[in-house]
């Protein structure tokens, strides 16, 4: 049952970290579908400026490429859009197929509000947890059953050696129980040493299976911990990229009208273009790693929260 837990958690994980790629992917395609436009209108100008002597033929290249290249990374990002499409498909189990979904709101998403509280009532429900103390409740049983052969219920069964700790065995054959008077000194000294292993053995169970409690309940403290932390930090982010990018979108006009008026060089209007498109980009990623972080909170905690 938690086999079948964890496999649920993961594909769910994976399958909401995907769709928020797919997300992202349909932003940026956006995006560059956007400044395609915008150096076209660049390229043009400067054509036409060239063409009054304004400006030189190494100008026009220069744009010409600028928008080619662009144009380049519009056909990879359709390319990862269908490649995530149908890597979702097949995480749902069905043929490659349109993938329903509304992108137009991505940049407004806001990772839901966690509500930490003790760390062992965030971490009960995971997996490894759960499988950790369920290795530390069957060493407990092994020391028990160690104990009990250590101190047998019978005060015979020592008398008729390693087997009579075994109960079938004094049922079968109830004739071993003659031996027990020529073998009271002697059984109990050959069966310790067998007895005192098989205790030492459980023993070091129980302590193993302690040490890999702690390990794992410290592990998970600190998974669930690092995506709280980075929830935090990538909302801090998220406020200055924006700011980053509202600033660099005001650049792009203003060397615009500067290079229409020739008081800016063509150098200038490519730079803050390209500085303008990657701040975007790095914008439509951070809200994905925004998105991302609440997903991972919730395989963190082994199927989300309450």
């Amino acid at each position: 049952m938690e086999g079948k837990n964890f496999v649920v958690t993961n594909l769910i994980a994976e399958i909401a970290n995907s769709y928020f790629e797919l997300l992202a992917l349909d932003n940026q395609l956006a995006l560059v579908k956007q400044n395609i436009e915008i150096q076209s209108d660049a390229l043009e100008i400067v054509r036409q400026q060239k063409q009054a002597a304004q400006a030189t033929e190494l100008a026009v290249r220069r744009f010409e490429a600028l928008v080619l290249n662009t144009r380049s990374l519009q056909f990879g990002i359709q390319q990862s859009i269908t490649e995530m499409e149908n890597h979702i498909n097949f995480l749902v189990g069905r043929y490659p197929q349109s993938i329903q979904r509304n992108s137009l709101n991505f940049n407004n998403l806001i990772p839901n509000t966690i509500q930490a509280g003790i760390p062992s009532q965030l971490l009960e429900n995971r997996t490894d947890v759960k499988q950790a103390e369920l290795k530390l409740v069957a060493a407990k049983l092994d020391v028990k059953v160690a104990k009990a052969r250590f101190y047998p219920s019978l005060g015979i069964s020592a008398s008729i050696g390693f087997e009579a700790f075994d109960p079938s065995y004094l049922i079968k054959t109830p004739q071993s129980l003659l031996y027990s008077l020529a073998g009271d000194l002697v059984s109990p000294l050959i069966n310790r040493n067998a007895i005192k292993a098989a205790y030492y053995s459980a023993n070091a169970m129980q302590i193993q299976a302690v040490y890999n409690y702690e390990r794992t309940l410290l592990n998970a403290y600190i998974e669930v911990a690092n995506q709280l932390s980075m929830i935090n930090n990538l909302d801090n982010t998220y406020s200055l990229k924006a700011q980053e990018v509202q600033a660099l979108t005001q650049s792009v006009t203003i060397s615009n009208n500067l290079f229409r008026s020739a008081r800016a060089n063509y150098m200038e209007v490519l730079l803050t273009q390209r500085d303008a498109l990657e701040s975007r980009f790095d914008l439509i990623e951070t809200k994905k790693q925004q998105m991302n972080a609440m997903v991972n909170i919730y395989h963190a905690l082994g199927g989300g929260w309450n």
